[in-house]
């Protein structure tokens, strides 16, 4: 049955999204791996070639940069970190640009902050972007703007498996390949005797989370944690997810002949719709309602809309039309959704039946705090990653 599903998932992956990692780029000297490059370029043509688009998010920079300047370390001041980025950019594109040349392709490179997605216009003329550079055949090459991206303004990804999911879910992309220097998800450390590598996984959950093992230090930004954390932002959008080895120079033609080669985290049967992954995973929440199990039951099963009712704390300030998360009594973000009433108004009608708030606001716009068709669900009770 594992053989069948994940064939189905190969054959419906018209449109796939690659991420590779700065493991699988760089050799212990810090510097790009040329070979590794020819390789995946070979495997991107081979993958055109049989009808399929490829859009890849690769890491990188950084270590490119400190192979490129003869440096140990990963800087820790930030002017220092962009400007070793700034110039390893130049080195990693150009190298995908001349094994893509060689084989009549075009690289076009893309780089985003995280501010581009949270923003509705910005996010959907990235979106139009990326297809249209697919339809000339081209392979869009995405990382973040590392040059311009300052987490202490919010404007991080945090690491590059965050932003190959939300690419993943800014395209609609059935099958979301994540490219590492382990084979893929073991039940214990893999060093430990008797390991098992993980063939396919329906849900992520906690006890998924729990398996996640990672190094510290070294120049790569991810781990099995933000993997696992991607692959359950994929799943829930209705995608699927690989995790595999990028040490091997033919793992992608292997995992498109089908052969059960890295872990495979199936997605919801159903696709969530565009403006709601936008919503889920994109959107910047503006603030956070607390409500109650009976509501959150209601929201995540039975896909109501939110009442005032079901609404037991408000945090942050935010107006009406924003986006806010729900969160039940362990505060654990399940939803987000565009709010109806502002935060001053939703505190004098929070806990209240709906015939209630005009006799307290003097006016009732809107039956529902969050309609179901403004609400997307991004963690079920079989979710909790």
């Amino acid at each position: 049955m594992a053989q069948s599903v994940r064939q189905a998932v190969i054959d419906a992956a018209r449109l796939v999204v690659v991420k590779v990692g700065t493991r699988v780029l760089t050799g212990t000297d810090g510097l790009l791996d040329s070979a590794r490059i020819e390789s995946l370029c070979r495997q991107f043509d081979a993958l055109l070639a049989a009808g399929r688009d490829v859009v890849l998010v690769s890491s990188g920079a950084v270590g490119a940069g400190m192979g490129r300047l003869g440096l140990a370390s990963r800087p820790q001041e930030l002017a220092h970190l962009q400007a070793v980025a700034a110039i390893g950019q130049s080195c990693l594109v150009e190298a995908y640009e001349r094994s893509l040349r060689s084989r009549r392709r075009h690289a076009a490179q893309v780089l985003l902050v995280a501010d581009d997605l949270k923003q509705r216009a910005r996010y959907l003329n990235i979106r139009n972007t990326l297809r249209a550079l697919v339809d000339y055949g081209a392979v869009p090459i995405i990382n973040e703007n590392d040059t311009v991206s300052v987490e202490e303004l919010r404007t991080s990804f945090g690491d590059n498996d965050r932003l190959a999911a939300q690419v993943a879910t800014l395209l609609g992309a059935p099958l979301l390949v994540l490219l590492s220097d382990v084979d893929g998800l073991f039940d214990r450390h893999p060093a430990e005797p008797g390991a098992r590598l993980i063939d396919e996984l329906a849900t992520v959950d906690a006890g998924v989370e729990a398996l996640a093992r990672d190094r510290a230090g070294g120049v790569s930004k991810g781990g099995m944690a933000s993997k696992i954390a991607a692959a359950h932002m994929v799943t829930e959008a209705g995608g699927h997810c690989i995790i595999a080895s990028g040490r091997d120079d033919m793992v992608l033609d292997r995992i498109f002949a089908g052969e059960r080669i890295g872990t495979l985290f199936v997605g919801r049967p159903t696709t969530m719709p565009a403006w709601k992954r936008w919503l889920g995973w994109s959107a910047d929440a503006r603030g956070l309602l607390l409500v109650d199990d009976g509501a959150k039951a209601a929201l995540s099963d039975r896909g109501r809309s939110l009442l005032a009712a079901g609404v037991v704390g408000i945090e942050g300030e935010f107006s009406a039309g924003d986006v806010v998360a729900l969160a039940g009594p362990d505060r654990r973000p399940f939803a987000r959704g565009l709010v109806n009433y502002p935060a001053d108004d939703l505190r004098r009608i929070g806990g209240l039946k709906t015939e209630a708030i005009a006799a307290v606001l003097g006016y009732c716009p809107y039956e529902e705090v969050v309609h179901r068709d403004n609400l997307a669900v991004i963690a079920r009770e079989s979710a909790t990653v």
